[in-house]
């Protein structure tokens, strides 16, 4: 998943010649040209999807500029928020895929969901202090990804809360002999007691 400032036609195409598949909103502004509109089902009217479609996109220089697979647009109508600086939203959320078989609707949601993968990546490098990877091979990164989440969950058992950034702290500092261990177990006790 993308957003608008990665709707490059050649990571498109890089992204399908390795085998997998993007779901990417594009500038309100873009310039399409449908080539075969697809018809839309009661749910996706009701999740507010405006034009499910397979369209050329934007203004071609040349043959190599060209997505070199079907690209999808599916127009969804959104209730802009007011945001400071930048343009304001004409109200349509603009997302191109590949994903050809799935349900319009499908792909508007996979986009919203979007933002819960950010939000977890975000308390994933910054509460859980997993900023760097230990590994690059795909067992040390589980690792290390399973062993930060267990450790969430430990902590959210003990305290009834989710975990702080300070809680965080105070568990390095009992590991790595800074902090005594009742200093650990009055920093949870504190925890517990907001609780209730």
């Amino acid at each position: 998943m993308k957003d608008r400032g990665y709707a490059k036609f050649q990571l498109f195409n890089g992204i399908v010649a390795a085998g997998s598949s993007y779901v990417c909103r594009l500038r309100d502004n873009s310039r399409y040209e449908i080539e075969e509109e697809r018809p839309l089902a009661a749910e996706d009217v009701e999740a507010g999807i405006l034009l499910d479609a397979i369209v050329y996109l934007g203004e071609y220089k040349g043959a190599k500029d060209r997505p070199d697979h079907p690209l999808r647009l599916v127009v969804v109508k959104t209730t802009p928020h007011e945001k400071r600086g930048g343009p304001a939203s004409n109200g349509l959320l603009l997302i191109a895929t590949n994903l050809l078989d799935l349900p319009a609707w499908i792909i508007a949601l996979i986009y919203r969901y979007r933002w819960t993968i950010e939000v977890f990546f975000r308390f994933f490098k910054h509460i859980l202090g997993c900023r760097h990877l230990l590994s690059r091979d795909q067992a040390g990164i589980e690792i290390q990804t399973y062993c930060a989440i267990i450790a969430c969950m430990l902590i959210s058992l003990w305290t009834g809360r989710k975990p702080t950034l300070r809680t965080y702290e105070m568990i390095c500092h009992y590991f790595s002999g800074l902090a005594e261990e009742d200093e650990l177990l009055a920093h949870l006790a504190k925890l517990q007691a907001h609780q209730v």
